[in-house]
């Protein structure tokens, strides 16, 4: 499982089931991904 974050979005890389985990992982920080993204990408 690969998580790749850069400043256009986030890449998910791994089998269906490992990406839909950790999705739901996130999910408790998160509600939206570009709320993640803005969280991480550089000012």
């Amino acid at each position: 499982m690969k998580v790749c974050v850069h400043s256009k979005g986030i890449t998910l890389v791994g089998k269906g089931w490992e990406v839909l985990q950790k999705l739901k992982e996130y999910q408790k920080d998160f509600v939206y991904v570009s709320e993640w993204v803005q969280k991480i990408s550089p000012k």
